[in-house]
């Protein structure tokens, strides 16, 4: 009999001999930012016939940061189809989306001057922004339009419909931000998600409102003359309410002449 030293268990890991290593990410950073640094070590620093890979939630973020792209593009289409349904356009609804970008803007302002990553949080903020913002523009976009059916010009429209929600749209904005506020102030075990959210959410709004007002009926005004460029101007309503009723006095004065 003679003693010997050795580990108490060998762990495996695709049927290689493995050994895990855990690691926090240091205040500032990202997990993004942290496989990065651990690849880039790795590709210099491991010797021959070694190598390396991920587990848990590390493994579960790169596997899931590919489909990112796909699911957001996969959404703007959604998004501007049903835009072109409401609306009866292939150009209209560009007018809402190109004005998102504005709170897009805001929110990578904030989370720069507040020193926070671009995390899961950021992004949930982001998407909640995109329909608030979106929401904003489809209302200008729908009143300027039915200006414009009513007979007014591009411009008056798109002005008119500016001034018809401009009250609306702030009322929710200030709400929006005071609800959030208290996330920017919140300390304990989930301070930095509330933070994240809370500065993401605030800075989007701020931009997307202040400028979107300026912004929408610009957009509505040249995608509205780039539609009606190729389907013609749209009939006023009072128009056609006059021919209407029209066809309505021939068709009874047509009928009072048979009797």
């Amino acid at each position: 009999m003679r003693r010997v030293y050795g580990t108490e268990t060998v762990d495996h890991f695709n049927l290689f001999n493995a050994i895990a290593i855990n690691a926090s990410v240091k205040p500032g950073f990202s997990t993004g930012q942290a496989i990065k640094a651990v690849e880039q070590v790795a590709a210099t620093t491991l010797p021959s016939g070694y190598s390396y890979d991920w587990k848990g939630q590390s493994r579960e973020e790169i596997e899931s940061s590919g489909g990112q792209v796909v699911i957001f593009s996969l959404s703007l289409i959604f998004v501007y189809f049903l835009l072109a349904a409401l609306y009866e356009s292939y150009i209209l609804p560009l007018a809402v989306m190109l004005s998102i970008p504005t709170g897009m803007l805001g929110v990578f302002i904030a989370i720069k001057l507040a020193g926070i990553a671009n995390n899961i949080y950021v992004q949930v903020a982001i998407i909640m922004l995109m329909g608030l913002l979106a929401k904003n523009a489809i209302l200008i976009v729908e009143f300027s339009m039915q200006r414009r059916l009513g007979g007014s010009s591009l411009a008056a429209s798109a002005i008119q419909g500016a001034k018809a929600r401009l009250r609306p749209i702030l009322m929710t904005a200030l709400a929006f931000i005071a609800g959030l506020l208290p996330l920017m102030f919140v300390s304990g075990p989930s301070a930095m998600g509330n933070h994240s959210i809370g500065a993401a959410a605030i800075g989007g709004m701020v931009f997307g409102t202040m400028l979107g007002i300026f912004i929408i009926p610009v957009l509505f005004i040249t995608f509205q003359y780039l539609q009606e460029r190729l389907t013609g101007t749209p009939v006023p309503i009072v128009e056609v309410a006059d021919l209407i009723d029209e066809v309505l006095r021939e068709e009874k004065a047509h009928k009072a002449t048979k009797s």
